[in-house]
């Protein structure tokens, strides 16, 4: 895949969902945001996330941005 199509870039909401025992649909409620629109971030098919909404996630969740995005790098050979 080329780096201009994204998919390096990894969303962890199900692992910070799972340890706050907290469901999708109470996140989307609390954020704002429509069950679906979470969903897409959640499975990783976003092509992009605004501010807003990052900061709203990490309200709720308590997390830093860095908890919630990972980056998975190509293998270097």
């Amino acid at each position: 895949m080329p780096a201009d199509e994204g998919g390096n870039i990894v969303i962890k909401l199900d692992d910070l969902l799972h340890d706050r025992r907290m469901t999708l649909t109470e996140l989307a409620e609390r954020v704002g945001l429509t069950l679906a629109n979470l969903s897409i971030l959640k499975t990783g098919k976003a092509k992009a996330i605004r501010f807003s909404t990052l900061e709203a996630i990490c309200r709720e969740l308590e997390c830093q941005p860095g908890d919630l995005l990972g980056y998975r790098g190509a293998m270097k050979e």
